[in-house]
């Protein structure tokens, strides 16, 4: 079955620091429906004494129904989520760039085990009711297996008889 997708744009912020060490801090703002798809692929929204907002064109969220269940965990969590995979790029202008966009907990898991750097935003209620259907068709929970345990005492009862089974 091939991927659901949604377009969406990714909102970087910049936030200026009174650091000794560091000028300024990056870090995801937001991530909307996309927009304009002929505007351009960089824009800057805002930029004052108070930091700087960029608006990234060209991402998608994509839905596989093998990523279910990540689905379903960032759904029914009590602040559902997007994720944004970002790498800083000295060399262009915002020196940021998102790579990844996901809605699964356990694909943003996979990415933050390899080292990347990965934050999240609060889902807009648009995102999550596009999702709802797709977790509803593809998503089902694994059966429940009975455990037995190791119980050393299972095999004898209380008076120290032999239990029968």
């Amino acid at each position: 079955m091939q991927a659901l997708r949604l377009p969406v744009d990714v909102l970087m912020q910049r936030i200026p620091l009174v650091n000794r060490w560091v000028t300024e801090s990056w870090r995801p703002a937001a991530v909307e429906a996309g927009t304009d798809a002929n505007g351009p692929a960089v824009e800057l929204v805002r930029d004052d004494d108070a930091g700087a907002l960029w608006r990234l064109r060209g991402f998608a969220i994509e839905l596989h129904p093998t990523e279910g269940e990540g689905y379903f965990l960032n759904l029914t969590s009590p602040a559902p989520c997007v994720f944004v995979m970002w790498r800083m790029i000295e060399e262009e202008i915002p020196p940021v760039r998102p790579i990844v966009v996901t809605v699964s907990y356990n694909e943003a898991g996979r990415m933050l085990d390899g080292g990347e750097r990965v934050d999240n935003v609060p889902m807009p209620t648009m995102i999550a009711d596009w999702m709802r259907p797709f977790v509803a068709a593809h998503y089902k929970p694994e059966p429940r297996r009975k455990v037995r345990r190791n119980d050393p005492f299972a095999a004898t009862d209380v008076s120290g008889g032999a239990r029968r089974r």
